[in-house]
């Protein structure tokens, strides 16, 4: 879809349709609003709906990386951490490694 053909009121529709389903545990989808927008909403000049885009480009970027830095301190922790816990570690695994204690 080429945002440029769209009308600003849509493109601030879309924008914020993508910010809310972000909220339904899809942080990637806050990543595409906050790429796909920056344009919009940084670098073209200046209409009434330029600054709700930033908004929800602003927020979307900042769900995306607190999710990611969540998600890789997660992984980090329970990768070193794995074999510590022992029977919960295994419980919460999908699948258990083979070899090891």
């Amino acid at each position: 879809m080429d945002l440029a053909k769209m009308s600003n009121e849509k493109k601030l529709y879309l924008c914020r349709w993508y910010f809310r389903v972000g909220f339904c545990v899809l942080p990637f989808v806050w990543a595409v609003n906050a790429i796909w927008f920056f344009k919009e909403a940084f670098l073209m000049p200046q209409y009434n709906e330029q600054k709700q885009i930033r908004k929800y480009v602003i927020l979307s970027s900042i769900g995306a990386l607190l999710w990611t830095a969540g998600i890789l301190a997660w992984v980090i922790t329970f990768q070193t951490q794995r074999v510590a816990w022992g029977e919960y570690a295994d419980a919460i695994t999908y699948i258990i490694p083979e070899g090891i204690p």
